[in-house]
């Protein structure tokens, strides 16, 4: 009992730390990625004319959206220069994300306009090409130009222009080492694009929302020449491969909860044999092979049952314990929280639950048969 109950608080333990692991991303990148994301099917650009944005301000379930344009940029401070993807967003998008929320304290979350454009670096970036929010001195930033004659010679294949950062975000590495955010009329200006091409159009719904049927209704609503992506098909490697973390430590946990059972068989074995002149009683007084079993079998769901519910139990308390009190640090101080985050969730207690009965049952089932089955004397 003992074996089952350690088994089964391991599984619950380590599905719940996954799980709040799990949320703790999905939460850094729903600060950074949108509910919904419009792209074009085929090549970088897509084009909206008014008709179809009027359609987006039909569908109710959408709180609000942002029409942006990403650009490959060079980032320029003096001796010190990085390559960033540079975002123009329009001023929905601080709604639709919260990229804001993230903002280091000297700084804010500034766009400016197309002639007097503001920008917002990643944490990394800014360490890379050493800007500061606070500096005096502008930025220098190159976009490619589409209209160059002679893509040879870097004057005529880039466009420049002076530009002061105002605030650094520090969201998550992957993020913060990538990205920079200025205004969607200065970026346009500066690559020369016309005025109805984009390259993506972020969507935030409303909550409470079904997030696939908003999807399905946008696709409806703008046409096969567009793809909407939710924010997990937006980053479906990630979410996919954490997913199958989660699953492959069930399986190696749900093993050793096997090989703990094996302690039940023998348990089991030894109380068939000690029980022996039992058997040989019920049977001459009419019991049939099916009760006797029925007996052993209760005994095993009866250890198994009492170890699983006392394991889960166990894991509860101390998953309720470590939200709260934060009991169990993480080392290196470098990460989002200081402490390993849990998250019960009711489908793992039933899925501990189904497992532990499943293994009891095997582990049962040989030594039920056997008494069953086997021919004891009394005067053995």
């Amino acid at each position: 009992m003992i074996a089952i109950a350690v088994g089964a608080a391991a599984l619950i333990l380590v599905l719940s730390v996954f799980n709040g692991f799990q949320g703790l991303v999905k939460s850094m990148y729903g600060d950074f990625y949108p509910d919904l994301r419009v792209m074009a099917r085929t090549g970088k650009y897509m084009t909206l004319d008014s008709g179809q944005i009027r359609k987006l301000h039909t569908i109710h379930e959408i709180r609000g959206f942002s029409l942006v344009i990403g650009e490959q940029a060079l980032l320029y401070n003096g001796e010190y220069q990085g390559t960033v993807i540079l975002k123009g967003v329009d001023s929905n998008y601080a709604h639709v994300v919260n990229i804001a929320g993230h903002i280091e304290e000297n700084g804010y979350y500034g766009l400016g306009s197309k002639l007097s454009p503001l920008l917002v670096l990643g944490g990394g970036v800014a360490s890379s090409i050493g800007a500061d929010a606070n500096s005096t001195i502008p930025l220098v930033v190159y976009l490619p130009n589409r209209n160059a004659s002679n893509k040879t010679n870097i004057q005529d294949a880039l466009n420049s222009y002076q530009i002061k950062e105002v605030g650094i975000f520090r969201i998550q590495e992957g993020f913060d080492n990538k990205y920079a955010f200025t205004n969607l009329d200065f970026l346009r200006y500066m690559v020369e694009l016309p005025a109805n091409y984009y390259t993506e159009i972020a969507i935030a719904i409303k909550p409470g929302t079904d997030l696939f049927k908003v999807q399905k209704k946008i696709q409806q609503q703008l046409g096969n020449l567009f793809k909407v992506e939710t924010r997990f098909q937006q980053n479906q490697s990630l979410f996919t491969v954490m997913e199958m973390e989660k699953w492959v430590i069930y399986i190696i946990l749900s093993i050793i909860l096997v090989i703990a059972a094996f302690n039940m068989v023998g348990a089991l074995t030894m109380l068939v044999l000690e029980k022996r002149k039992d058997i040989a009683i019920l049977k001459a007084l009419g019991a049939s092979q099916r009760v006797v079993q029925k007996i052993f079998l209760t005994e095993g769901f009866l250890l198994g049952g009492l170890g699983g519910l006392i394991g889960m139990f166990i894991a509860f308390v101390i998953c309720l314990l470590q939200d709260k009190l934060h009991l169990l640090k993480l080392e290196g101080g470098s990460f989002v929280v200081d402490y390993y985050p849990v998250k019960m969730h009711v489908l793992d207690f039933l899925l501990v639950g189904i497992t532990v009965f499943i293994v009891a049952l095997l582990a049962a089932w040989v030594p039920a048969r056997k008494a069953a089955t086997k021919h004891f004397s009394l005067k053995s």
